[in-house]
């Protein structure tokens, strides 16, 4: 959606959703609206909760399974396994989605590593195409006026324009865009506390040819999975700068991960809002 800053200001029942790379601040922004009573829509936690939970499930019990002792059990109906997802803590999306590499240092196969990335990009779209039914549900069954919609980093890799279509009839993009002070902190951090990533197939297959070529090596199953991820991230961060702002341009508003940084409150964040449809507005 588009504004005037009057128009953003008289909006009864806001619905923003946060765009930009993971480690920028969504989800702080997003935990800080919360306790200002807006409803916080996270859409890696309805990911593992909702579109990848099975997989994830079976993945455990096919690890479980190769215990004699948790095999027996299993197959009895003895025991029962649930994963436990946290909105600031993905841990079993992390795991399902892994890392490419030599399997004895906990590495996936190049095919398998692919397989769940397309059901990892599956999942992101279905999450996003549930916004409008979560806005509904914020609002007639849990009262609250606003939603903040927390999307994954890898929303500008999905390729997908129904997606931003609905983002885009349903809610007020707000793209926060990483200041050059800030770029080589966010990319440490994301190194140190990796969160699930998406690749596209095409940007896979070439960062994969010149990992090898780069390290000398002849096979996907010879990659360090950590260091192939270390390696990696700089130059995803990179190369989705150009998408994210291919969305935001013509579809929302931009702010720094500076000003972001300076949010305290509600009050400061629908300040920071209105600054930004005003710098378009000019």
């Amino acid at each position: 959606m588009k504004f005037t800053v009057e128009a953003f200001r008289a909006w009864k029942n806001k619905c923003i959703t946060l765009l930009g790379m993971s480690g920028v601040g969504k989800t702080h922004l997003s935990a800080m609206l919360r306790r200002h009573d807006w409803f916080h829509y996270s859409g890696d936690y309805r990911i593992g909760t909702r579109y990848l939970d099975e997989q994830i499930l079976d993945l455990i019990k096919s690890h479980a399974m190769r215990d004699p002792f948790l095999r027996d059990l299993l197959r009895r109906d003895w025991i029962s396994i649930r994963n436990i997802i946290k909105i600031n803590d993905l841990g079993p999306v992390l795991s399902f989605i892994g890392k490419l590499g030599n399997p004895e240092l906990g590495g996936l196969p190049f095919d398998e590593f692919s397989r769940r990335q397309a059901l990892y990009r599956e999942a992101e779209i279905a999450a996003m195409l549930d916004l409008p039914e979560f806005v509904r549900k914020a609002q007639d069954i849990y009262n609250y006026a606003h939603l903040v919609n927390d999307v994954g980093g890898s929303l500008c890799e999905l390729d997908e324009p129904r997606v931003i279509d609905l983002l885009t009839r349903h809610s007020l993009i707000l793209y926060i865009r990483v200041s050059e002070s800030d770029e080589a902190k966010l990319i440490e951090r994301a190194q140190a506390d990796p969160k699930p990533l998406y690749f596209r197939p095409e940007f896979l297959h070439t960062a994969v040819a010149d990992y090898l070529a780069l390290r000398g090596l002849e096979y996907v199953a010879q990659i360090d999975p950590d260091d192939f991820t270390r390696w990696v991230f700089p130059r995803l961060f990179h190369a989705r700068l150009p998408r994210y702002e291919a969305i935001a341009r013509p579809h929302g508003y931009t702010v720094s991960s500076e000003d972001v940084a300076q949010v305290r409150d509600e009050q400061d964040f629908l300040a920071l809002v209105e600054s930004a449809i005003a710098r378009v507005s000019q």
